[in-house]
């Protein structure tokens, strides 16, 4: 008789069903930290579906991700600044944009003061989310694989993201 516990089927199951769990949406429901007046862009939910529209709203206000190598900004090369597509502020300069092969625009640095960051634990994993400072909208992750000058590697959706060329 084989113990439950051990039983190979139940565990390939479970891990089945585990893997597909993590799979199913790009999004997690976050505590929206307009709740605490932390932000001077504020906006009711519906406003900002409104203004967004749903795949930069799942992004900005639902901690969503875009898929891998979707984005046209991932591959731009101009001079200019990223700004939030949520409140226009801006976040990165293009001087510290690079090609990180993650599918995702990256910047080894954020323009200063520009961006929050707060602990993310979804999908089994702790990692440092990206906020915009101004409006609180969702805008990546950040991690210590970059290159130098600073080391980080601002992971961030391209949706999130307006380009204004210099």
């Amino acid at each position: 008789m084989t113990d439950p516990l051990f039983d190979r089927r139940a565990l390939l199951g479970l891990a089945g069903v585990s893997l597909a769990a993590l799979s199913l949406g790009t999004t997690r429901g976050y505590a929206n930290p307009h709740a605490k007046g932390r932000f001077k862009v504020m906006k009711s939910d519906a406003a900002w579906q409104r203004q967004l529209g749903p795949k930069a709203y799942r992004i900005l206000r639902k901690a969503g991700t875009e898929p891998p190598f979707s984005h046209p900004y991932n591959r731009l090369k101009a001079t200019g600044t990223y700004h939030c597509a949520g409140c226009d502020a801006p976040l990165f300069s293009s001087r510290t944009k690079y090609d990180s092969r993650t599918g995702w625009p990256a910047f080894w640095a954020a323009l200063d003061g520009r961006v929050a960051y707060s602990r993310d634990s979804s999908y089994l994993m702790v990692r440092t989310e990206e906020h915009c400072a101004r409006c609180g909208g969702h805008l990546g992750h950040v991690f210590d694989d970059g290159p130098r000058p600073t080391g980080k590697r601002h992971c961030i959706n391209g949706l999130a993201l307006n380009f204004k060329p210099a």
